[in-house]
């Protein structure tokens, strides 16, 4: 009797299917904007939103039509309340998405893909940072463009060598405070700001240069080597997560695998 009020007398393979795939699209919303002020306002619209199916399955002509405008004021709410999640989704299926990412690369910037001997330099450079205590946070930008970030910083276009990007980073440089951008062979620029993760699930031991790391990945492609001030410990950060570098060989292999197949675009 329950069954036949809401329609689920009879479930056919496209009725299962067709479950299957809103749960599906529910579980990765979850995903997307868990531990984000987001996931309140998400929890309430789809409260609303159950509410209007029992309203309507009931026959109740006037809850139904008093539902309906909070879940069309609703809809538009997440969809502006939701942006810089729907904006990190979007660039990321495009990143990850192997034909996507052939178009970007024909019609993209054709920087060339970071070499080892450039791998080997930024990661002694992060060794001696390290045991110096020198905090650093250097972004390594692959298929998205992320000009609107290099130019908050100053131009340099340097060939990256150890040395400079130390220098660039010790404390008295009036260059030293923000991120140094790299792409290809190239030191592109320094003090740049990156944008600030929202989440609140970060370790307090995190401080803001991992935040703007996790940022960083979360609003593109990049991938972020964070060396800490506090610590000295050096941190890879990938699509908003953070791996703690226990030695100098696995930064390496982190940043062979991420160059990878993957083309330089600023």
């Amino acid at each position: 009797m329950v069954l036949a009020l809401f329609g689920f007398l009879s479930l056919s393979s496209m009725d299962v299917l067709d479950i299957l795939l809103v749960g599906a699209i529910i579980f990765l919303m979850f995903r997307w904007i868990r531990a984000t002020p987001a996931m309140n306002i998400f929890l309430a619209v789809f409260a609303i939103y159950l509410l209007m199916l029992v309203v309507d399955a009931l026959h109740m002509k006037m809850m139904s039509r008093l539902v309906s405008i909070l879940v069309d004021v609703g809809v538009i709410a997440m969809i502006v309340i939701f942006q810089p999640e729907i904006r990190h989704f979007l660039m990321k299926m495009g990143s990850n998405t192997r034909g996507l990412r052939i178009i970007s690369k024909l019609f993209g910037n054709k920087e060339g893909d970071m070499n080892n001997s450039s791998v080997n330099e930024i990661c002694e450079a992060c060794r001696r940072m390290s045991a110096d205590k020198t905090g650093a946070l250097i972004v390594i930008p692959h298929s998205i463009n992320i000009q609107s970030i290099i130019e908050t910083g100053d131009m340099i276009d340097a060939k990256i060598s150890r040395r400079l990007i130390m220098n660039l980073f010790f404390k008295n440089s009036p260059l030293h405070d923000g991120a140094v951008i790299m792409s290809g062979d190239r030191i592109v620029a320094a003090r740049c700001t990156l944008p600030i993760t929202e989440r609140q699930d970060i370790p307090a031991n995190y401080g803001m240069r991992h935040r703007a790391a996790i940022g960083m990945t979360e609003n593109s492609d990049a991938d972020v080597i964070v060396v800490s001030e506090e610590t000295g410990h050096v941190s890879f950060v990938k699509s908003g997560e953070i791996s703690t570098i226990h030695n100098i060989n696995e930064l390496k292999l982190l940043l062979g695998q991420s160059m990878t197949g993957l083309g330089s675009t600023i």
